[in-house]
């Protein structure tokens, strides 16, 4: 029998050998939000403090529910390393359509009191909010067919549609949840026009797909996933992706890299998925970290 596994907050990596920046995390915006352990917690404070230390000195953190707009803005104006994603989720953008029919795997939808407003009007929301100067996408958005059956996919696919054209009024990059719907996303962006900056969140897909996303100049960001023994699939993809095309994010407090699996994750972790990627491509770890910045502020720009 294996070792328990810690679920306690781990120890922070040693430092990266330059500044990186994660794409893509959840900070908490409340206290609520910061994963129970059995030993001392982690501050969002501590969470940032360490990133800083060990390289990680910008984060984008995605507010994609209509109570997290303000919140994640006023993170922003606190912290200056931060700056802001803002979004429906497509699983929120099928709630605020009315649509709480049990997900494909059986799980009931949470529906709070927030969904009572309508998905016109939750989108309004975002588009208000991403006049903020702190606001560096439109995301996370897309679709998501695992966690909402076939009559809020529809709505998905209506508040999708809407934020690909906040993001090209506004000429800002956007951040895409593609979650069992690779077909319909890809879809949906070929009939619309994608963004100029287009990026596929925590990637999900195979080979086949990263060369669709080539052949289009989209982005793929990976998380901790790709260090997974079982995701042949990921690293197949990251293997013919051009370098240029490449980000990397935590997607935290969800998806820490392999050594701390099951543990919590945060934005200093993304060290450990940086050293993997770099030694899976043949690279030093300054010349991935280096290239995968470029590539951050060719998207988002510098701040």
């Amino acid at each position: 029998m294996g070792k328990k596994r810690s679920r306690n907050w781990p120890e922070a990596p040693e430092p990266l050998a330059a500044p990186i920046t994660d794409n893509h995390t959840h900070l908490p915006l409340r206290s609520s939000e910061i994963p129970k352990t059995e030993g001392p917690s982690l501050s969002l404070e501590q969470q940032l403090q360490r990133a800083t230390e060990v390289g990680v000195t910008q984060v984008i953190t995605s507010a994609c529910e209509v109570m997290d707009l303000a919140p994640a803005l006023a993170l922003a104006e606190q912290y200056p390393q931060v700056r802001v994603a803002v979004a429906i989720h497509p699983n929120e953008a099928a709630l605020h359509a009315g649509f709480n029919e049990p997900s494909p795997d059986g799980l009931e939808p949470e529906f709070s009191a927030h969904h009572s407003m309508s998905l016109e009007s939750a989108i309004a929301a975002v588009c208000d909010a991403a006049a903020h100067p702190a606001v560096a996408a439109i995301g996370e958005t897309g679709l998501d067919y695992f966690r909402t059956a076939g009559p809020g996919r529809e709505a998905q696919k209506v508040s999708f549609r809407a934020h690909i054209e906040l993001a090209k009024a506004l000429n800002l990059p956007m951040q895409i949840h593609d979650r069992d719907a690779h077909e319909d996303t890809i879809a949906i962006l070929r009939e619309c026009g994608a963004p100029e900056k287009t990026i596929f969140h925590c990637y999900s897909g195979d080979e086949q797909m990263a060369r669709v996303l080539a052949e289009e100049g989209w982005y793929a960001s990976f998380a901790g996933p790709v260090t997974y023994p079982a995701n042949h699939d990921l690293r197949a993809a990251l293997a013919v992706l051009p370098k240029e095309l490449i980000l990397v994010e935590t997607d935290a407090p969800y998806l820490s890299p392999k050594a701390h699996r099951g543990q919590p994750n945060a934005s200093y972790l993304m060290a450990d998925t940086v050293r993997f990627m770099a030694q899976f491509l043949g690279l030093t770890e300054l010349d991935f970290i280096q290239q995968i910045q470029r590539n951050t502020e060719e998207v988002y720009g510098q701040w």
